[in-house]
């Protein structure tokens, strides 16, 4: 019976390249095996299979990706690579978003080297970044205090005299007057946050303070980038002309 070789040794035999070079054509989903794209690093293929590279394969298109998710309630998203990868197994081709209109095929490398930017804490839902990109990632760890978020929050309770106008400028958290935040309300239910430099526990404490409590916390939006109808679960590729 004939055996089977590694699939990036067949191309190195192919294409006289490298075997580092044949891995990433493996990785970027420019081979396939008998019709079928193969992304599989460790594939093997028998002598009667047949492998081909894709007509506009071009190692110098590989690009990093960032990726957009909508996360649920219940998954801690602090940075870390133990909370990362929770994270990462919501991330597969079946949760991706059917409104994704970005030209990227799912790739297996797309999940590697990815950066947790602006983490959300576990009773926490809403749009959570990761990025391959350093240039992204620099942006929103550099200027997180110049960065604003917006937040959808459900509360209930009484809100005191003047406690929206507190809520907008007037609080002191961990010792420290907040710096002024844009509050309103959305209805009976829910306040609109738009602020910048969000610190752990800030949004719910503000509220405790003027005689509400917080049932849940959404983030809508971080800087330019809304997290628009992007369903709980799924997730999208930044498209190249989305900014932060």
């Amino acid at each position: 019976m004939p055996e089977s070789i590694r699939l990036s040794k067949r191309l190195v035999e192919m294409l006289s390249c490298s075997r580092r070079e044949a891995e990433q054509y493996i990785e970027s989903g420019w081979v396939k095996v008998d019709g079928e794209m193969v992304d599989v690093m460790g594939y093997r293929v028998l002598p009667a299979q047949h492998v081909e590279i894709m007509p506009d394969a071009d190692l110098a298109k590989i690009v990093p990706v960032t990726i957009l998710l909508h996360k649920p309630v219940g998954i801690d998203a602090n940075t870390g690579d133990d909370n990362i990868k929770p994270l990462l197994q919501l991330i597969t081709e079946d949760t991706r978003s059917a409104d994704d209109r970005s030209p990227f095929t799912f790739l297996r490398r797309h999940l590697r080297d990815l950066r947790m930017v602006m983490p959300l804490p576990a009773n926490a839902s809403g749009l959570l970044v990761f990025s391959q990109d350093w240039r992204i990632v620099r942006k929103l760890v550099e200027d997180a205090d110049k960065t604003e978020q917006e937040y959808i929050v459900e509360v209930i309770g009484e809100l005191m005299t003047d406690g929206l106008a507190l809520l907008n400028h007037g609080l002191i958290w961990n010792g420290r007057p907040l710096a002024p935040m844009k509050v309103s309300w959305q209805n009976e239910q829910h306040l609109r946050f738009a602020t910048k430099g969000v610190q752990a526990g800030q949004i719910t404490g503000a509220c405790e303070k003027v005689g509400l409590s917080v049932i849940s916390i959404k983030r809508i939006r971080i800087g330019r980038m809304p997290m628009a109808k992007l369903a709980m679960g799924k997730w999208r590729y930044l498209q190249g002309y989305e900014q932060f």
